[in-house]
């Protein structure tokens, strides 16, 4: 039998039942977006308000779904997940903000992510760092296609989730404070190809692979690169393609228990159709 925990944070202080919390889980990192993903659903009701945690649910179309904050970085988002988890959460949608490593990607694009560098620590405590954090491909696959039927500017690649907002991604800390260690950072990741910063997405992806659930990131760059400052334009164009994501994908859910297939894959092209049945008639 496994062992049974009992922990300030189990059920979210323990204002949460499995009744509560839909299937497909939004975690934005604050509180605030949680509350704007809210706004597109049927009858929003708040769960639990739980130190960096405010639980939402309601029902996206017909579809059950929640949100929960995760506050910044690995160790709470390691909570939020595992609790989610154990009271039914099957599907993680990071919703969040970030800034780019790569010079082609311009203020307000999106960058949703395939995999991450496990630079955040939390992840270390749960697996080898040889262990991948990959996105699942069909949530990966949904954020895809709801940024481009939304005609947004997109790109998808690996992200770097880093245990400092600081230090850990070489910015100076108070005083100017840095040590040799800081100065490759940023140029080794983006000679690497490597997309952007946060300090969630390895965790959520490694645990997620590690339970067996699926997840997914998409985060909008705010950090302007010509002047500096923050600037949220791409933000509601993340909630609203993280929104649309599940939606496809709890569409592809319910036709595959009708199919009994396991997963939903691309379709293939109508021209590569014909050529598969003009071939199979051949034979």
């Amino acid at each position: 039998m496994p062992e049974t925990r009992r922990t300030l944070h189990e059920r979210f202080g323990g204002q949460c039942t499995p009744e509560d919390i839909g299937g497909y889980v939004f975690v934005p990192g604050s509180q605030r977006r949680a509350r704007q993903l809210a706004e597109a659903w049927k009858d929003p009701r708040e769960i639990a308000s739980h130190y960096e945690f405010l639980v939402l649910s309601g029902k996206l179309n017909e579809t059950s779904v929640t949100a929960c904050s995760t506050g910044i970085g690995g160790r709470s988002t390691s909570i939020a997940v595992t609790e989610l988890a154990e009271l039914g959460g099957h599907t993680f949608v990071r919703v969040g903000v970030t800034g780019s490593l790569q010079p082609e990607v311009q203020v307000g694009d999106l960058i949703i992510a395939s995999a991450a560098v496990r630079m955040d620590k939390t992840s270390e405590h749960f697996v080898t760092l040889a262990y991948p954090a990959l996105a699942h491909f069909e949530v990966l696959v949904a954020l895809i296609a709801a940024a481009q039927d939304n005609d947004f500017r997109y790109h998808v690649g690996i992200s770097a989730t880093s245990s400092s907002f600081y230090c850990g991604e070489g910015s100076s800390g108070f005083n100017g404070y840095r040590h040799s260690g800081m100065d490759a950072i940023e140029s080794d990741l983006q000679a690497a190809r490597v997309y952007d910063w946060d300090t969630e997405t390895a965790t959520l992806f490694t645990l997620c692979g590690l339970y067996g659930l699926r997840a997914g990131r998409v985060n909008a760059v705010v950090d302007d690169p010509e002047t500096g400052v923050y600037n949220p334009i791409g933000e509601a164009n993340a909630v609203k393609t993280a929104l649309d994501a599940v939606r496809i994908l709890s569409a592809w859910d319910q036709d595959k228990k009708k199919t009994c297939k396991r997963f939903t894959l691309p379709a293939y092209p109508a021209s590569l159709q014909d050529q598969s049945t003009i071939s199979a008639g051949d034979d």
